[in-house]
């Protein structure tokens, strides 16, 4: 399928948007949903802590019978039992007592603070006269954790569309939840195609280039929160066909590299229209103009460039939003401001994504940029997003950088 004409990247993502894909939803066990998306919001089953509790080894005590204690002022309680974690008193505790009490054990009846072990001086051992001597005080709901205070009973402790982390983990289970129901990771096939690739070799035959895509496009399907299969296929119509026809089965995703360039005679970009629908092939876009996307039986299309560089700049403009949203998270990178170190040129009509290396003053462009210059993105660390209305960067312009690790999944 040969399109001459470039569509602008703002059309490019309107068609996206018009044709994304939102995985369906699945319960889960708790402890295999991190970085899993919820599709639900979760409620608390209970309040937590579930009781008031000690937030400190020492001696529940009431308040008042502390008042006055100090380095030079000794005062004494007597101990009329002690509580372990996990277990708990039916005493209650009444003026000139205290009952020894372990961190995180239910403050008994009648006590309203926790005096620190740290604070005591002497403790008789003596069953038949236990007591303490401190020489500090405390004021009422001193080092006691109440009721309630983390989560109260009914409360929406965890909002719908929300990325598990360890804290939200620790706090669904504190809630009293154990399975939570979360969007299905997407399901992408790779297919690398090209007949000059081979695997990583010590020796290269002549026209031999190292297929270093399946290394590039995997890592970042995955660093974007989605499973990858891999598989190459030759630059032959029928056998590229037959990969995408069985892998639309299968998977969510399809992403292909190479066989896209705007000419004639395209053997990915044939392909998928003879058995799909082709909706874009070729955006105003640097690097990665090159790129396509369509439909087959439903499943979404994007077809790379062969260019390593180019692919991963059409990726970075292109897909990450697309599988972002494909499992209901929008897709927003971390902007900073960032002083231009120089001139940085750019065409009207075409969008840039300047691979650039900034500090945390400036900023500026990586030299060597050529499409296949895979170096240019180790020296990189942010990119430069020139509108397409926008001519050029001009040495001393504030401008915004997007930082390579705001754009992950779990950043």
């Amino acid at each position: 399928m040969f399109l001459s004409e470039l569509i602008p990247m703002k059309n490019a993502l309107g068609i996206l948007k018009q044709n994304q894909k939102i995985m369906k939803t699945e319960m889960i066990n708790l402890k295999d949903s991190y970085l899993r998306v919820l599709s639900k919001g979760i409620h608390s089953f209970h309040d937590s802590p579930p009781f008031n509790k000690s937030a400190m080894d020492g001696y529940a005590v009431i308040a008042k019978d502390t008042f006055g204690a100090s380095p030079n002022v000794i005062k004494k309680l007597d101990i009329i039992d002690q509580i372990g974690a996990g277990d708990f008193s039916n005493k209650k505790i009444n003026t000139g007592e205290a009952i020894r009490i372990a961190t995180g054990a239910p403050i008994p009846d009648g006590a309203n603070a926790v005096l620190m072990e740290e604070y005591t001086i002497t403790s008789n051992k003596d069953s038949s006269d236990e007591y303490i001597e401190f020489h500090s005080q405390v004021t009422p709901g001193e080092n006691v954790s109440l009721q309630g205070e983390d989560i109260k009973l009914g409360d929406e402790v965890v909002k719908p569309l929300t990325l598990i982390r360890p804290q939200e983990m620790g706090l669904i289970a504190s809630a009293g939840v154990d399975f939570v129901e979360v969007y299905k990771i997407p399901k992408v096939k790779l297919i690398i195609t090209g007949n000059e690739l081979v695997n990583p070799t010590k020796n290269l035959e002549k026209a031999q280039i190292i297929n270093s895509n399946q290394y590039v496009i995997s890592s970042m399907i995955e660093s974007c929160g989605a499973q990858v299969d891999i598989t190459s296929a030759r630059d032959v119509f029928e056998e590229v066909k037959k990969t995408l026809f069985e892998s639309s089965k299968d998977y969510d995703l399809i992403i292909t590299t190479g066989g896209t360039a705007i000419s004639k005679g395209d053997v990915v970009v044939d392909a998928v229209d003879s058995i799909g629908d082709v909706l874009f092939h070729g955006v105003a876009l640097r690097p990665g103009k090159p790129v396509g996307f369509g439909i087959i039986d439903e499943t979404p299309v994007f077809m790379l460039s062969g260019y390593p560089v180019a692919a991963m700049g059409q990726f970075d403009a292109l897909v990450r939003k697309f599988l972002f949203k494909m499992q209901n998270m929008e897709y927003n990178p971390r902007k900073e401001k960032r002083t231009a170190g120089a001139k940085i040129y750019s065409n009207l009509g075409r969008t840039d994504f300047i691979r650039s290396h900034a500090d945390y003053k400036t900023v500026k462009a990586v030299l060597s940029r050529g499409s296949g210059v895979i170096r240019s993105m180790v020296e990189a660390n942010c990119y430069i997003i020139i509108d397409e209305n926008q001519e050029g960067i001009s040495k001393g312009d504030l401008i915004d950088v997007v930082f390579f690790e705001s754009m992950n999944w779990n950043k």
